[in-house]
């Protein structure tokens, strides 16, 4: 059983196509949003991306 766990920080960076995926596939178990860059809809935008992949 891993007891490790991998939390990915969801900003501009990671915005490129295919990223989030690839985050996912890599074994990432929590995505976190970095309210300190982007707009409001960015944030929802990617929230959606992560429920939609996952």
């Amino acid at each position: 059983m891993r007891r490790t766990k991998i939390v990915a920080t969801l900003g501009p960076s990671s915005d490129r196509p295919g990223m989030l995926k690839e985050l996912l596939l890599a074994g990432v178990d929590v995505c976190r949003l970095n309210f300190s860059h982007g707009s409001t809809d960015d944030h929802r935008r990617r929230a959606q991306e992560v429920r939609n992949i996952a």
